[in-house]
């Protein structure tokens, strides 16, 4: 009998996973069925404790800054990504190796008990596609579909671990069966493998060009409304220009961030989509997009900040964002006596609650467009909220249901012990010291440029200090693009040659400092000032 090692076995273990991971992805992008990868992940995202999925949101935070893997909120979904491909294939690995070891004494049964076992990994697999919905598929396609991959992958798995310990020598012409079905398995997986990858690739969309910036932000500023629109577009103009280097005041729609509790955006057909405002109204509503679109429009450029993001971090963005007053919807429905919160509640699970004053609030939108483009899938797509002065999880997207409540709400967050109010803490970063580019040449002045943000309170001023030394006023770029945006400031410093650090702070609207200490994110969101090394030297002088 020819020894089936636990590194071969492991080695077949992982061939199949990774084939069950092409099948599945094939069959979710082909005809909508459950990628059971990404679905466990997500379940777990929602069932495990709330402190160890922050705790693990914080690590990886500090990781991708830590190594400067790339813009945060990307890095940190393909991270997730990852891991999720990593724990599934993980587990057909530990299946191969239990089931190389359960058949030792009887080979032959090796088939039966790789069916056996897949049938375990399937009504594990439905019970965790039921709880969640069955998003995007119906159960009687994604039950059978779920058979035949862990089932029939699990009995195929026993099979090729049996051949791969049948007799050699015995017999040439089963040795030469043996060989050619274990050929057989590995070419096709490897098919299967590789056209999965493919479909991959080729489905992704090429990004266009971004609009040139400044144009597009002065247009865009000309067609807002309502209490928080934009300055006229001629006062706008007149702004000094940014430090090359600052971010820009107007993030593209491709490079805003992105954090919700998805690996992937749930798929919304908007024909079929409707929106639903119930409980203590008097006329209840059932809208479609078309309905909501109909209604008046309001376009306002804002800012929206994750309470997940460090002092200093890109989660953090800003655009322009059109939808209908949340308030409009309230006051057709017609409030009754008692209401205190609207609750909201999300296609993905996620759940929210509003309180009523800033439900009622004219700022407070329930936007379809952004940055003059319909929602992307990934930013909410049909139909999200934006609410003043609050944290990113105060947001929902992919909106559903709405509920006027007598009482609190709950909050998918704050049900994870993360803060039940979310207000924005002010934050200020510096983004460049320009101490080799932007500077004029003769002059020892080095120009240094960042952001300043406080929700809705606005910003007053800010002041950067070097070295430990006096505090001095950097100037604002103002007006701010609007009220509920973050503000573009400018320091020229009188730079010596040698190696310094830089620290920034920022006032609010109403004169008050943002907190010095520093704080990690969870639960409030981080405080603390904001630090950049730079390092001059005698000959950049006038570099230009």
């Amino acid at each position: 009998m020819k020894k089936l090692t636990e590194g071969l076995a492991a080695a077949f273990g992982l061939l199949a996973g990774a084939a069950a991971i092409a099948v599945t992805y094939l069959g979710h992008r082909l005809a909508g069925l459950p990628y059971l990868p990404f679905d466990v992940f997500d379940w777990q995202a929602r069932a495990l404790p709330g402190g160890l999925v922050t705790h693990t949101i914080d690590a990886m935070v500090v990781i991708i800054r830590g190594l400067r893997l790339g813009p945060t909120a990307s890095t940190a979904k393909l991270a997730e990504q990852g891991l999720a491909l990593a724990q599934f294939a993980g587990t057909w690995l530990v299946f191969g190796v239990v089931l190389a070891a359960a058949g030792k004494r009887r080979p032959r049964r090796r088939t039966l008990y790789g069916a056996v076992g897949g049938l375990i990994l399937f009504i594990t697999a439905a019970g965790i596609e039921a709880a969640r919905g069955f998003p995007g598929s119906k159960p009687a396609a994604s039950l059978p579909w779920l058979g035949l991959v862990l089932v029939g992958g699990g009995a195929l798995l026993g099979r090729v671990l049996a051949a791969a310990a049948e007799p050699t020598g015995s017999s040439p012409q089963g040795e030469l069966a043996r060989r050619r079905f274990l050929r057989l398995v590995g070419t096709g997986s490897f098919v299967v493998i590789v056209t999965a990858a493919g479909v991959s690739l080729f489905s992704k969309k090429a990004k266009g060009a971004p609009a040139e910036a400044d144009q597009e932000e002065l247009a865009a500023a000309a067609k807002t409304s309502g209490p928080a629109a934009s300055p006229p577009a001629a006062e706008l103009q007149k702004r000094f220009p940014p430090v090359p280097g600052t971010r820009p005041e107007l993030t593209q729609n491709a490079d805003f961030y992105r954090i919700d509790i998805n690996l992937r955006p749930p798929a919304i057909d908007a024909a079929a989509w409707r929106l639903k405002l119930e409980g203590l109204v008097e006329r209840p509503l059932t809208l479609s997009l078309d309905d909501i679109r109909a209604r008046p429009r309001q376009t306002q450029a804002l800012t929206l900040s994750c309470i997940s993001n460090p002092v200093g971090g890109d989660l953090i963005s800003t655009g322009f964002w059109t939808g209908t007053p949340f308030k409009a919807l309230l006051d057709e429905a017609g409030l009754k006596p008692g209401v205190q919160e609207i609750a909201i509640e999300s296609a993905d699970g996620f759940y929210e609650s509003v309180p009523l004053a800033e439900a009622l609030d004219g700022r407070t939108l329930l936007v379809y467009e952004m940055n003059g483009e319909p929602l992307t899938a990934e930013h909410g797509y049909p139909l999200r909220i934006f609410i003043p002065g609050h944290f990113g999880m105060k947001q929902p997207k992919w909106i559903t249901r709405m509920q006027a409540l007598d009482h609190p709400g709950r909050g998918f967050w704050v049900d994870r012990n993360w803060s039940a109010t979310a207000f924005v803490k002010t934050t200020s970063v510096i983004d460049v010291a320009a101490v080799s580019a932007g500077r004029a040449p003769g002059s020892d002045l080095v120009p240094v440029g960042g952001i300043a943000y406080a929700g809705d309170k606005g910003i007053s001023r800010v002041e950067v200090q070097a070295d430990g030394g006096p505090w001095e006023a950097a100037e604002l770029r103002q007006p701010a693009l609007s009220p509920l945006a973050w503000v573009q400031w400018r320091y020229d410093w009188k730079a010596a040659p040698g190696k310094h650090v830089l620290r920034v702070r920022a006032f609010d609207g109403l004169g008050r400092p943002q907190i010095a200490e520093d704080r990690g994110t969870s639960p409030d969101g981080a405080t603390g000032l904001h630090r950049r090394s730079a390092d001059v030297s005698a000959g950049s002088k006038g570099t230009g």
